[in-house]
């Protein structure tokens, strides 16, 4: 979908820090992350959400798994946050399915801290220890 900015980083019109690639997905650099390596996996297919498409969804989890261990081996984070937003009511912004992930540090607040972007670390910094 040309208007879809996801789609559009897949294909590589877009730039993006990307972290981990499969035949099924792309994991990149949150461009506001919550915390320090907040990446995204989304899958290289267009899925408007996580409940459209039960097969896009477990073709991702490899990438998901992949990338959260790369998040928690490189950026020494001791837990991770893995969810999606479904629907605008739950705060899905962006109509392609994606999985955030979210790595968590023994300092951290927990889920509550989620409400308010707190990440610290240059986004090219970060992509540099992950790659």
């Amino acid at each position: 979908m040309s208007d879809c900015i996801f789609c559009r980083i897949v294909a590589g019109e877009i730039p993006s820090r990307r972290v981990y690639e499969d035949e099924h997905a792309i994991a990149f650099l949150d461009l506001e992350p919550f915390k320090t390596g907040h990446t995204l996996v989304v899958p290289r297919a267009h899925v408007r959400d996580a409940l459209e498409d039960a097969d896009v969804m477990a073709s991702i989890a490899p990438a998901i798994t992949a990338t959260g261990k790369l998040l928690v081996e490189k950026l020494g984070a001791s837990g991770l946050n893995v969810l999606s937003n479904v629907g605008s009511d739950a705060g899905q912004s962006v109509f392609h399915l994606h999985v955030h992930l979210v790595p968590r540090y023994a300092d951290d607040a927990g889920m509550g801290a989620l409400l308010t972007r707190s990440a610290s670390g240059d986004l090219d910094d970060v992509h540099n220890r992950l790659t």
